[in-house]
């Protein structure tokens, strides 16, 4: 089933609001979580691959991948231990849309951006050529300023009593809501 995008649209502005809050009282802790590095890897491999195939340069991000290849197969695993105990029976949905939405806004600051585009990020793949371990890369995405589609509680999944206690709380409204009209 596909959902309108303005229906999409809300539903993600909602999630970051709750997300920017949970995050907010966990800020200290996020930083050195798995699910923390994992989305600013990803990040990172997103940033480059669109710059990559917006620059020509498909070339130096193929190299990036292959030296960075078991690095980056334990931070998909991470990404999808994070989607799988977040959302469960939805994750890989999940999981595609975030990749997706990730593409499209670092996609979309590339367009803004133009010609300077290029000139502003080819210089990652010179940066990235330089690191010696995968620790450096974990360091490097963590420092870098990557564009990400939403904030994402990254310190740990939400409790599943979480997801329960929201739909709890909706059902109570659409309940009360409809008896409320019947009065």
């Amino acid at each position: 089933m596909t959902f309108p995008i303005w229906r999409t649209a809300i539903a993600g502005l909602a999630l970051a609001g709750l997300v920017n809050g949970q995050a907010a009282l966990a800020a200290g802790a996020c930083t050195s979580s798995p699910a923390h590095e994992a989305f600013d890897v990803q990040g990172l491999k997103s940033e480059l691959m669109v710059t990559a195939l917006s620059c020509n340069m498909q070339d130096r991000y193929n190299a990036f991948v292959t030296r960075f290849r078991p690095k980056l197969l334990d931070e998909e695993g991470a990404l999808n231990a994070y989607f799988r105990t977040t959302y469960g029976r939805g994750a890989q949905r999940e999981h595609d849309d975030y990749i997706t939405q990730l593409a499209n806004v670092q996609s979309e600051r590339g367009l803004k951006a133009g010609t300077a585009f290029c000139n502003q990020r080819a210089a990652m793949f010179d940066e990235v050529a330089v690191l010696e371990s995968a620790q450096d890369l974990s360091r490097y995405a963590q420092a870098k300023d990557i564009i990400q589609p939403a904030s994402y509680e990254t310190c740990a999944a939400p409790e599943r009593a979480l997801h329960t206690e929201i739909r709890s709380r909706a059902r109570a409204r659409a309940t009360h809501t409809t008896h409320a009209t019947r009065s």
